[in-house]
């Protein structure tokens, strides 16, 4: 389907376009060497509107649908895919959580902090045992008087040193089972809440990935999102929107890699010409367009379907399998094209490669997307 932007939705992915290629890209490299966490720009996000971008402006928030969200977070990853991971994480899933699930209470102390970036979100989910199948978590939430005492270990969270707040998923009844595990929001500096270890990552390198280590940490009552039990609610509704944001940073990691190549081909001469005067590479162009233009309408197409209040959960894992999936491809023809260049520090080709890697593990591997996806066509497989 053709998809005819606003005047609107057309003024926010400029904003977006430009701050990429003027802020983000010209440090993109050096930060990746540095791991730097981009905290300037995000602030710089913030006053942008960039961070609280479907957050109601009641609360601090821009107000724009998703599919604005989704053309801004493609812009923003096109110019450093790290600070684009913090910035979907923080805007598909902890801001859309305490606005779907959050108490009033809850949403005016903590959105408008967020919305300027003051504050980043991070959700903590996954643990060393439980990835692909969340309702095994074993870290356990116990109320004690009027506090929850939380004890256990997160394993893989994003921006998990640098958030301000941190939704954390918790077992408070096992007989339950899904339906025993609640939400919780907790403050950076609780303490109890220990970041055990930060990774060392192949790409992505600028935002940090910890491990997170709960020990009797203590939060008050209050501080649970949505009620005792909601939390694997939580953390279903909102992965839906997440794999939407997954979906907008592939098209926008690979449009950057079809921009290089196309650079690279361009200005690269062998035999007496340029090389992307030959068949061969301007065929592997044709297709790399191709396939990020699908990718980015059924990212648009999951997008506006949310936006319609529909549902969206089958589109939004097949935008976030086909993108995740297809940016592999594209990354590695650009660093085929590049030749021996590719595979140097001195072009971004490399860069681009490493960050999309992940494209297709976090929130939901690309077999978690087609179980999915083939539940939504068929039921769930009969069990004997």
């Amino acid at each position: 389907m053709a998809f005819v932007l606003s005047e609107e939705q057309v003024m926010i992915q400029t904003m977006a376009r430009d701050f990429a290629r003027e802020v983000l890209l010209p440090t993109a490299a050096e930060r990746d060497r540095s791991h730097e966490f981009p905290r300037e720009n995000l602030l710089q996000m913030g006053e942008l509107g960039f961070m609280g971008m479907m957050v109601p402006e009641t609360y601090g928030g821009a107000g724009a649908d998703t599919v604005s969200y989704a053309l801004a977070l493609s812009e923003i990853a096109y110019g450093c895919a790290s600070t684009a991971v913090v910035m979907s994480v923080h805007n598909s899933i902890a801001c859309e959580a305490i606005m779907r699930f959050g108490s009033e209470e809850q949403k005016r102390y903590w959105l408008p902090r967020m919305t300027t970036a003051e504050c980043i979100g991070a959700f903590a989910l996954t643990e060393p045992g439980a990835g692909s199948d969340p309702s095994s978590q074993r870290t356990t939430a116990i109320m004690d008087g009027d506090e929850w005492v939380l004890n256990g270990t997160k394993q893989f969270i994003t921006t998990g040193q640098n958030a301000g707040v941190v939704i954390v998923t918790a077992v408070n009844d096992r007989n339950k089972r899904h339906r025993g595990i609640s939400a919780f929001l907790v403050p950076q500096g609780t303490p109890g809440m220990i970041v055990a270890r930060v990774e060392d990552k192949l790409g992505l390198r600028a935002s940090d990935t910890v491990q997170l280590v709960f020990e009797d940490c203590r939060i008050p009552a209050h501080s649970v999102l949505g009620k005792p039990g909601d939390g694997f609610r939580v953390a279903m509704t909102c992965l839906d929107g997440g794999r939407i944001g997954i979906a907008a940073q592939s098209v926008g990691v690979a449009s950057a890699c079809l921009d290089e190549a196309m650079d690279f081909t361009k200005n690269r001469e062998q035999f007496g010409r340029s090389i992307s005067d030959f068949q061969g590479i301007r065929w592997k162009l044709a297709d790399m367009a191709t396939q990020i233009e699908a990718a980015r309408l059924l990212c648009l197409n999951a997008a506006s379907l949310k936006d319609l209040g529909k549902r969206y959960s089958m589109q939004a894992s097949m935008a976030k399998l086909f993108a995740s999936e297809m940016v592999q491809q594209v990354a590695g023809q650009a660093i085929q094209m590049h030749g021996g260049y590719g595979f140097s520090t001195e072009y971004n080709a490399e860069r681009h490669y490493r960050d999309a890697r992940v494209f297709t593990i976090y929130e939901g591997t690309s077999e978690i997307q087609r179980i999915v996806i083939s539940n939504n066509l068929l039921g769930p497989p009969m069990v004997r």
